[in-house]
């Protein structure tokens, strides 16, 4: 490869360095110029190659070629004077002729790319297809449209002959018979249908230099048509669908203006169609602002917002979402629910669940009312056993709410679906108890039913059992309960083959069982089984604060029952309730209310002091010891009188520190743990705190 050394470096010498550039035959060993700004000095620079102000000592190392481009006869005649004589040296005339040329060249090429592009920029721009072919048939032009209509890219169709592209065309035959076909139909391959324009392309003198189609998609026509049609269907289905809600509906354009509204919506807002469409959005707002108005500034959907609506002011449910249609917001559409038909049907809802729960006997932990803290932590105590498998141990007065408790406990627990068995152990006789429990075999006993008879447990398998006045148990029937607890399994009456179980047990008892174990009528393997988990439900008394309403919730039920409409309980009459002691506890609560409603007279809507029975708090004759505390000595033991000093005791302590358990105990030396043992064997209740 011969080196190169251009001596000057303007606007020739920088054209011959661009065409030096541009080829691997020579190589720019230098680039000469007395200016270090010269354009062809910067352009070297850029690609590497050696600049210097002064050619001689570059000229005396391995240089081939000299161009000198500076127009300067004195430099050409001392370059030719100096160089060697393998050396050769062009002048700067053909330089410059070169030079010359190259700039044409690229002006040439420039324009020609610039007709181009306008040409390609026309031909794509329009929205019909194109094709051009030449006097031989072949593709010389194929539009961006063409491509799109036909499959075809341009790259695969310019260069063949149109009847490989497009099967069927008739360019070929516009070339024979040099005549215009228009507004001709025709089939593609894909399924498009098109009507098409076939021209010849014939020169002035007569030549014919091509022919080319234009085309035009009716598929598109066609769709538009059907969408035309199954537009305006959908538009009066949506119509009647708008027309005939019951929730009322309002649309507005961009603008916030009304466009749009439903029968329903004059129904609840009390608004004429007059009085909305046309009208800013906020026409219809009596209290709150317009979330139509605020959809169409966010563009985006708000739920559930209450508010006013209309002269009368009818209290609503707003959910309002934004119309957007590609990209362009062109209005929103709003959904208004009268709240007073929501809270009736709510009311009737919940009515429809106590009519139901009452036919299946069943209710949940939203059926117990308890508000007082010892109410509260029975309440707590209860879901947290729901949830394991232990025994519950149900303890409390008569009519304070095992049995409420029960269902609720089973029905928060994974078995909810499985039988739920109720049992009251005081209510069936010795004899039957143990074969209704535990089943029997045939022949078992005189009368047995042939074949045998499922036990309770069975019937309970994978559900719960519910056995209320658990105490009341013989001991025969205490032991085989007991086995039933430890070895998951019964042995029917008269059989031999115990029965695998899985059964959840719920007990119930409002007496003392440890009393019970003391005289040997209870278990005591069996009391260390079921309490496990003890659950103690406070008497009525102790949370006088929930009467009102355990009232209310009493009367719901008995309005139910009686079909009477009773609404409250007077003030007085309230008072009188809340001063009674309620030793029947809640039951004894729904005897009086019902036994009111039943002699109310049916205009009536609220109990009153006059029709409630005379209450009285029954007090015993009571002696006080040396020490002032009350004892009742008739009829008892040494033993029986000292649990009484000591609940006595204890009670009077707890209310000198306000209830707190944690600090009586501290202050009577006992641990926490020993001071609710006692409180629940003493059977004492108080409010209290930890």
């Amino acid at each position: 490869m011969q080196n190169v050394m251009i001596v000057g470096a303007g606007k020739g010498g920088t054209a011959i360095l661009k065409i030096l550039l541009e080829t691997d035959m020579l190589n720019v060993e230098a680039v000469i110029d007395r200016h270090r700004d010269a354009p062809g000095i910067l352009l070297a620079q850029k690609e590497g190659i050696k600049t210097s102000t002064n050619w001689l000592p570059i000229l005396l190392e391995n240089i081939d070629i000299v161009i000198e481009v500076t127009g300067d006869d004195s430099v050409f005649q001392e370059l030719r004077n100096i160089k060697n004589k393998n050396t050769v040296l062009i002048p700067g005339s053909v330089a410059y002729l070169i030079s010359r040329l190259m700039e044409e060249k690229e002006e040439l090429i420039k324009k020609h790319q610039n007709e181009s592009y306008q040409h390609d920029l026309i031909f794509n721009s329009i929205n019909d297809g194109m094709v051009v072919i030449d006097q031989n048939g072949m593709i010389i032009l194929f539009n961006r449209r063409a491509e799109e209509m036909m499959d075809v890219t341009k790259e695969v169709a310019v260069g063949k002959h149109v009847s490989k592209v497009i099967n069927d065309s008739r360019l070929p035959h516009i070339l024979e018979t040099r005549r215009i076909e228009t507004n001709q139909e025709m089939l593609l391959e894909n399924g498009r249908k098109i009507i098409t324009t076939r021209i010849p392309i014939i020169e002035e003198n007569g030549t014919l230099i091509g022919a080319f189609a234009v085309f035009k998609d009716i598929t598109e026509v066609v769709n538009l048509a059907e969408e035309i049609t199954d537009m305006k269907e959908i538009q009066t289905m949506l119509q009647a669908i708008i027309q005939s809600s019951d929730d009322a509906i309002s649309v507005v354009n961009e603008s916030g203006q009304g466009i749009l509204i439903n029968p329903a919506y004059t129904r609840i807002t009390g608004l004429t169609q007059e009085q909305v469409i046309g009208k800013p959005a906020t026409a219809d707002i009596s209290e709150g602002e317009s979330m139509h108005m605020k959809v169409l500034q966010t563009r985006r959907a708000v739920r559930g917002v209450a508010m006013r609506v209309g002269p009368i002011e009818r209290e609503v449910i707003v959910n309002v979402a934004p119309i957007i249609v590609k990209g362009i917001l062109k209005g929103s559409v709003g959904v208004i629910h009268d709240m007073s038909e929501i809270k009736s049907l709510s009311r009737e809802l919940n009515r429809a669940r106590q009519i139901i729960r009452t036919l299946e006997a069943k209710y949940t932990f939203l059926d117990i009312i308890g508000t007082s803290e010892e109410m509260v932590l029975a309440i707590e105590q209860a879901k947290l056993g729901a949830k394991t498998p232990a025994t519950v141990l149900l303890r409390g007065e008569s009519g304070t709410g095992k049995e409420l408790f029960a269902h609720a406990i089973h029905n928060e627990s994974d078995r909810k679906y499985n039988k739920f068995i109720r049992v009251n152990c005081a209510a069936i006789s010795e004899t039957l108890l143990e074969s209704e429990l535990f089943g029997y075999e045939e022949g078992a006993f005189s009368g047995a039913r042939r074949g045998g008879k499922t036990g309770l447990f069975e019937e309970a398998n994978n559900g719960s059992i519910f056995l209320d006045e658990i105490g009341e148990l013989s001991a025969n029937t205490q032991a085989k309960f007991l086995r039933v607890l430890q070895e998951r399994e019964v042995l029917r009456v008269g059989g031999t083959k115990p029965v695998p179980i899985n059964v959840r047990v719920i007990t119930a008892t409002n007496v003392n069982l440890e009393k019970g174990i003391a005289n040997g009528s209870f278990r005591e393997d069996l009391y260390y089984r079921l309490n496990r988990m003890p659950i103690h439900i406070p008497p009525l008394r102790n949370r006088k604060e929930e009467i009102p309403i355990l009232c209310e919730r009493l009367i719901q039920k008995i309005n139910r029952d009686y079909g009477r409409n009773v609404e409250s309980v007077t003030e007085a009459a309230m008072i009188q309730l809340m001063e009674y002691d309620w030793p029947g506890n809640v039951r004894e609560l729904e005897n009086i209310l019902g036994r009111a409603i039943i002699f109310m007279n049916y205009y009536e809507t609220a109990i009153d002091i006059q029709h409630l029975p005379e209450l009285k708090n029954v007090k015993n004759n009571r002696e006080l010891t040396p020490s002032g505390i009350e004892i009742q000595p008739q009829g008892k033991s040494l033993s029986e009188m000292l649990e009484q000093f000591e609940g006595k005791i204890i009670q009077q302590t707890l209310n000198r520190l306000n209830g707190n358990k944690t600090l009586t105990a501290k202050t009577l030396g006992l641990s926490v743990r020993n001071l609710y043992y006692k409180l629940e064997k003493l059977n004492l209740e108080i409010n209290s705190t930890q």
